[in-house]
């Protein structure tokens, strides 16, 4: 039985700079004594979940990450003609049931929550109603921890919450546990990150003035083959969206999708590095997950970097696979699959099988896949899900 959905790709990204800290340069990380370039989760997870492909898959289905739920319910007040200060008391006290609000004594036209919160469509249409209810009823002494019951949910009708999981520090009771795990993206081999010096022309400066530019800055940007990995426990997702199967198929098909395609916006008008997975291995099992970063420990080295990572992971495609190999479906394009001197063969030989089914789809330059097998993202988004 499939308790868990394990997705590794190799993704190939130009010259970019699509994840920046504090001081504006591509982040990295020191793994196996090198430094890689790095894409860290949270930027993996937002690429994935604002993604066309989530929008379209889920729709009605997802979630609003937002501070500003309040500002929804006060423009739900206003339009019925309430006056101001009741509005006002009114979504503090709605709103405040999601986080914490500025004290009214400090700021008593702040209705703006402290915290990001999580929101599902059904718990905001319920935020609204009980707006309506207070202006009619009266709050009769209720505070925000009393009225929470009456908005927050246990189990998601959003399929993001479900996913990612939410954090609601005043009420842990309605906090979910996140059902995808997903690791920060490093680079197969070592990189330097390397700086653009550029310049920006004054368009309607003339030929008399100074030839300086109008403006010259600096930016870092790197590139290399991205190890991507994430976890689904497709059980805990179930149990988060409230036992229904069918929106959870349709989560795992959105993720995958994402997981493949999705690029995060970090100056993209500067670079256009929209990459997609090279090489995507989605594994299914009931077997404790692994990630497979252990293969690029010692940095990958050369001028295929691609297929040398690839490689790392899969074996020579010549290698002959060792004996109680997990079965399945065969990879994508012929490729025989992890060879016995890949981590994959050699992780199964010393602790058993680490999956039930796999299967891989591969772009990789001057491989021919096999016409008679499938290798198409259409047809690993559908295994994951099956």
């Amino acid at each position: 039985m499939t308790r868990f959905i394990q997705l590794h790709a190799l993704t190939v990204y130009a010259p970019s700079n699509l994840n920046r800290d504090d001081t504006g340069r591509p982040k990295t990380a020191k793994f196996g004594g090198a430094e890689r370039l790095r894409i860290s989760s949270q930027a993996l997870k937002r690429a994935i979940r604002t993604s066309a492909n989530f929008a379209e898959r889920l729709s009605g289905h997802l979630g609003a990450r937002t501070q500003r739920l309040g500002e929804d319910v006060i423009a739900h007040l206003r339009k019925q003609g309430m006056d101001e200060a009741k509005a006002l008391e009114i979504t503090r006290l709605v709103a405040g049931a999601f986080g914490k609000i500025e004290d009214a004594k400090d700021k008593p036209q702040t209705y703006i929550i402290k915290q990001l919160a999580f929101v599902s469509p059904e718990e905001k249409t319920a935020a609204l109603a009980l707006a309506d209810q207070i202006a009619k009823d009266g709050a009769n002494g209720q505070d925000s921890a009393k009225l929470a019951p009456q908005m927050l949910r246990r189990a998601d009708t959003a399929a993001d919450i479900a996913m990612f999981g939410r954090m609601l520090a005043g009420n842990r009771g309605y906090n979910r546990e996140a059902a995808v795990q997903v690791a920060h993206a490093i680079t197969t081999h070592r990189v330097e990150v390397e700086d653009d010096f550029y310049t920006a022309v004054d368009d309607l400066k003339t030929s008399s003035e100074d030839a300086g530019a109008g403006f010259i800055g600096e930016l870092g940007f790197g590139s290399g083959v991205f190890y991507l990995y994430a976890c689904i426990d497709r059980d805990q997702l179930e149990r988060n969206l409230g036992g229904d199967a069918g929106l959870a198929i349709k989560a795992i098909e959105a993720f995958v999708e994402g997981f493949a395609s999705a690029s995060p916006s970090g100056k993209q008008n500067s670079f256009a590095a929209h990459g997609r997975a090279n090489y995507l291995r989605v594994e299914k099992g009931s077997q404790q997950p692994r990630s497979l970063a252990a293969a690029f420990f010692k940095p990958v080295r050369g001028e295929d970097l691609l297929g040398d990572s690839i490689k790392r992971l899969d074996g020579d495609d010549d290698s002959t696979p060792p004996s109680g190999r997990p079965g399945g479906k065969p990879s994508g394009g012929g490729n025989k699959g992890s060879g016995g001197n890949g981590l994959i063969a050699q992780m199964n030989a010393a602790y058993g099988p680490c999956f039930d089914q796999a299967y891989e789809m591969k772009c990789v330059p001057g491989w021919e896949p096999d016409p008679n097998k499938p290798n198409s993202l259409a047809q690993a988004v559908a295994f994951a899900a099956e």
